[in-house]
């Protein structure tokens, strides 16, 4: 996968890597607290994620919840003719209500993520994307039941007790939408744009008193509204390949497969689908011979009856945040 945000001399090494993995298990942990679960300096931990963060290698990001965000979401696959990719990949990911836009291998297909409501839906589904020429096909795929997504990744660089230190418990599921103020909506808005803000930034940014922040934020963690999502190059992380498996799973086995492939440590999404498959299975692998591997050795136990592979060439939008194309 190639998100073109990365400078060709940025490499992570095995501390940033690890400072990475604490990002995807707490977007907004304090360098104090990374730095003694992981033992180095808080001054270490800072300038590191500084030196990430400015080079455009790491965004943190609030993301939905995994169960609200499914609801109603759409799945899209849209053929494009050749020489139009960019202009359509473009212009869904100008649109607020997909955040995942990328453009598969062979430059032909764009793959995004709706999560609209159904008058953005129909708007664009039965309107925009049939007027423009360049479009050949579309394909819409809605998601029934999310298994896991990418907020929930872990790219496997951290001890058990380290993960187990660092994570964040997991608030109890409210039975119904929690009520939001404009205070609130816009914390979360400016959470969206940049998960790390500290509560000084935020109350500066909404004209609110630090401990008022301090105080709605606490609460808005209290019933599931901080989840945080690390978005980063794969590739920085060893993962050079970014699968999408369109599988065929029998009804009756639909909950158990979905449940394993979510636990495995290379996937980053799944989510039980109306359309021609029934399920989508999204992959990071070290390499092509990780991806057979995985077929093989992953997908082949678990009586999937088909799987359709279709690889991502580039990242155009990530969980919200465009991705800069070099000059």
């Amino acid at each position: 996968m190639d998100l073109e945000t990365t400078d060709p001399d940025i490499v992570l090494d095995s501390l940033d890597r690890r400072l990475v993995c604490a990002l995807q298990l707490d977007g907004r942990a304090e360098p104090g607290r990374i730095a003694e679960v992981l033992g180095v300096s808080a001054r270490t931990v800072t300038r590191r994620l500084g030196r990430m963060r400015q080079a455009g290698v790491l965004r943190v990001v609030r993301m939905p919840d995994v169960e609200d965000a499914a609801v109603g979401a759409l799945l899209l696959r849209v053929r494009v003719l050749r020489g139009r990719v960019d202009a359509i990949a473009r212009a869904l990911a100008d649109r607020p209500d997909i955040p995942f836009v990328d453009v598969m291998l062979g430059g032909h297909e764009i793959g995004a993520v709706m999560l609209g409501d159904a008058g953005s839906r129909d708007r664009l589904l039965y309107g925009q994307l049939p007027a423009t020429g360049a479009v050949t096909e579309t394909t819409t795929h809605a998601v029934l039941h999310a298994f896991a997504d990418a907020g929930q990744w872990q790219a496997g660089y951290l001890t058990e007790q380290e993960v187990a230190a660092l994570a964040r418990p997991v608030p109890p599921r409210p039975t119904a939408p929690p009520p939001l103020d404009e205070l609130d909506r816009a914390l979360l808005e400016r959470l969206g744009e940049d998960a790390r803000q500290s509560h000084a930034v935020l109350a500066g940014a909404v004209g609110a008193p630090e401990s008022t922040v301090r105080r709605r934020l606490h609460r808005l963690d209290g019933v599931g509204l901080l989840r945080t999502h690390a978005t980063v190059d794969p590739r920085l992380l060893g993962m050079a390949v970014d699968a999408n498996l369109w599988l065929d799973v029998p009804p009756g086995r639909l909950a158990e497969v979905g449940t394993e492939l979510a636990r495995h440590p290379q996937v980053h999404g799944v989510f039980a689908t109306s359309g021609p498959t029934n399920l989508l299975a999204v992959i990071f692998c070290p390499d092509h011979g990780g991806l057979y591997r995985f077929l093989t050795d992953t997908l082949g136990p678990l009586g999937v009856t088909r799987a359709e592979t279709t690889i991502t060439a580039r990242a155009v939008k990530r969980a919200g945040v465009p991705i800069r194309q070099r000059p």
